[in-house]
């Protein structure tokens, strides 16, 4: 008589019931955070190409999809504005106007009571002519702290709106500090700072950067000096013990699946919300496989989330939000 195995590991693998019930992590719409894309106009729409399935969105339109949003279980959206280039300066001035595109955009979504999280990005580089996330010093460097009033500037405009999360993505030593500081004195305790800890100077922010129109500014000159090395992890360490110290709510690692191995390491340490933003390039490497007929896009895109979830994060900013949201909720076994 042949000796079988006692123990087969398969056996709870043999059913979809069963495998459901012993799935150790999940993916559901709440862990999503949707990104729009704002631009002027009444009822105007214009697709971004090197993100299929991305549009620009003028404000009323951005309104209808916020409330598509939140129908769908997402509850929060990203908003971010492509502003026009006659607004631009070395100085990014347009961020603190407190009528700004973004700012009108936060106001419609408030003004039509839809039920989601605002969260508005805090860096210069969407405002600046010469496309870096800050103001620019008589080297040609990034001035830190003339950068960091900037930006809690900034953060009080897009917060008198009605934002409700600050997501600082400029990598300036002590912005969380700035921020929460003046935050604090405004008396808007409750505004939440989600802070991009660990940004890396990474090549997928490409399609992200033409979306925008900061590619063309940005030109050849890259992030280095601001943006972590994508060969450094304790580095990324060491920025988040600083950020929860000056007062941060929530810690976000960017790009998301090229750096899971950072993610983990994060939570593991210290046990704060963690989020991962699945930038730009790869949202698109995606998209492009699945055109092409290479790949099932969707099957992918959500095992690409997956593996952000199952790394440690607590959720997750993409573009596919929308899709995904929508597929859970016809499907809550997208990945069979």
């Amino acid at each position: 008589m042949r000796d079988f195995p006692m123990t087969r590991l398969r056996r709870l693998r043999s059913d979809d019931w069963c495998r459901r019930l012993v799935r150790e992590c999940e993916l559901t719409p709440s862990d999503l955070i949707w990104p729009i894309f704002v631009v002027e106009g009444i009822n105007h729409r214009e697709s971004v190409e090197e993100l299929p399935g991305v549009d620009r969105l003028s404000i009323d339109l951005a309104v209808t999809a916020a409330k598509e949003a939140a129908s769908a279980g997402i509850p929060v959206v990203n908003i971010i504005p492509v502003i026009k280039q006659d607004k631009k300066d070395d100085r990014g001035s347009e961020a603190g106007n407190g009528d700004n595109l973004v700012c009108r955009a936060v106001r419609a979504i408030r003004e039509a009571k839809v039920d989601v999280g605002i969260m508005c990005d805090v860096a210069l580089d969407l405002f600046t002519s010469h496309g870096h996330d800050g103001i620019l010093d008589s080297t040609g460097n990034v001035d830190n702290d003339a950068t960091v009033e900037a930006l809690a500037e900034q953060v009080i405009v897009q917060a008198r709106a009605g934002a409700d999360m600050m997501a600082p993505s400029d990598m300036m030593d002590g912005r969380v500090k700035g921020i929460r500081s003046r935050l604090e004195s405004e008396g808007m305790h409750d505004v939440k700072i989600i802070v991009h800890s660990a940004k890396y100077a990474s090549a997928l922010y490409g399609p992200y950067r033409d979306a925008v129109g900061s590619s063309a500014n940005l030109g050849k000159n890259g992030k280095q000096t601001y943006q972590q090395d994508p060969g450094n992890y304790q580095e990324a360490l060491h920025e988040v013990e600083m950020d929860i110290r000056e007062g941060a709510d929530m810690i976000m690692v960017k790009p998301g699946t090229f750096y899971l191995d950072v993610i983990r390491k994060i939570k593991d340490k210290f046990q704060m919300p963690t989020f991962a933003f699945h930038v730009s390039g790869e949202y698109a490497m995606v998209k492009a496989a699945g055109e092409r007929g290479w790949i099932d896009a969707d099957r992918v895109m959500v095992e690409a989330l997956l593996s952000l979830k199952r790394s440690g994060c607590s959720g997750i900013v993409t573009y596919a939000a929308l899709d995904v949201a929508k597929m859970l909720g016809q499907n809550n076994r997208v990945i069979r």
